[in-house]
């Protein structure tokens, strides 16, 4: 499918990322893999490429580049020529734009420049044992001691839990409030603040995923983002650029298995001819492009509409649900097409199929993109008879 949304610059940007991916990412994934975390060096160098915080300003040594297309560039070229699990979005857009939106100018050149050159890496801590989705139930607290802040709590699934320099916390600050949440910048070294081993996961087995733990930790005031009771607006501000990217990443992903499969049936042989020639798996295949090609035209469609700056939630959790829906049964039938191959660890399709489960429950579930969704269309059994 011809797409239509880049020009002849996006164009010669894609050329030089994967490139990037294929010499500097791609050849270390195996690697990663095996010790369930990327190295350090990962983030230094796409920082020397200009790949993280782009839309940072040139006074924090970003790029300046308010166009969410080049992001989706480099998004997919990770998951074709890279590596899933190294997770450098989620730091570029999706934790350091905190800072950048909500931050004091001393917060902002103090964490911005070293996250632009990948030396301070970033994670934001959200989830909770007892509190996965619903954020308004979170029991880590932060208490006003006067010059600081004294946070205790615990956080679970956190990725980049491991590696994270600076961690973007959420705790509830006013304590008969839902919503009374803050925004804490805790930072590697702190007193108190430490780490869980890392999860061993069905899938992203290079992605470090950690609990962190919170006892007394001393947070100062210059730590703050924003207004330390109104954390739930600041979280809440960038949920449908959090739920685009996750739409991105797993069309992405989808096309990826897509031609993964396409080669194989091409090659692999049964009863004397390609197996690909069997009805079953042209039928499968056509299908499978024909929903591929829709779900990508429509998450362009989204990119457009977020860089115009009217993507609605609404819009982002459907283009969410939509494509991470996909891409679960896309590697689904890859699989089934690849045979025994195809249970094969060996087999890249094997692990495009583990790390995609995710996709149906980070960044909000699959459910609750249907929640968002229906409440938009006046089905809200909140409401008052």
């Amino acid at each position: 499918m011809r797409r239509t949304i880049f020009d002849e610059e996006h164009k010669q940007f894609r050329d030089s990322v994967r490139r990037f991916f294929q010499k500097e990412i791609g050849p270390e994934a195996a690697r990663w893999r095996d010790q369930g975390q990327v190295d350090r060096d990962a983030f230094l160098k796409a920082g020397r490429q200009g790949l993280l915080l782009m839309w940072a300003p040139e006074t924090y040594g970003g790029a300046g580049v308010d166009d969410f297309r080049y992001e989706q560039i480099v998004y997919e070229e990770n998951f074709r020529h890279g590596e899933p699990g190294f997770f450098l979005v989620l730091h570029s857009r999706i934790v350091a734009p905190y800072i950048g939106r909500f931050g004091t100018e001393e917060q902002k050149r103090r964490f911005l420049p070293g996250a632009v050159s990948g030396e301070t890496i970033l994670a934001v801590a959200m989830t909770e044992p007892g509190a996965g989705s619903d954020l308004a139930s979170m029991r880590t607290r932060a208490e006003d001691r006067g010059d600081h802040w004294l946070l205790n709590g615990s956080k679970t699934y956190i990725s980049n839990g491991l590696l994270a320099d600076a961690v973007v916390v959420a705790a509830r600050t006013v304590p008969d409030s839902r919503h009374g949440i803050g925004l804490f910048i805790v930072e590697r070294g702190m007193e108190g603040f430490s780490r869980g081993g890392r999860f061993h996961k069905m899938g992203l087995h290079a992605q470090d995923t950690a609990e962190l733990f919170f006892d007394n930790v001393r947070v100062p005031k210059a730590n703050v983002l924003g207004d330390p009771t109104r954390g739930f607006h600041l979280l809440a501000h960038g949920l449908a650029e959090e739920r685009l990217i996750a739409a991105v990443g797993s069309i992405a992903h989808a096309q990826v298995a897509f031609d993964l499969t396409l080669d194989y049936v091409k090659e692999r042989h049964a009863f004397g001819r390609p197996i690909g020639t069997f009805q079953n798996s042209r039928f499968k295949l056509a299908e499978m492009r024909a929903q591929l090609d829709a779900a990508q035209t429509f998450v362009d469609q989204c990119v457009l509409e977020h860089n115009a700056g009217r993507l609605t939630g609404e819009t982002a959790a459907a283009a969410k649900l939509i494509t991470s829906e996909l891409e679960g049964r896309v590697a689904d039938d890859c699989v089934q097409l690849h045979g025994g191959a195809g249970y094969m660890e060996e087999y890249r399709i094997s692990r495009i199929y583990t790390d995609a489960r995710i996709t149906r429950i980070f960044a909000g579930s699959s459910e609750i993109m249907k929640e968002i969704i229906g409440r938009s269309l006046g089905l809200d059994d909140r409401a008052k008879s």
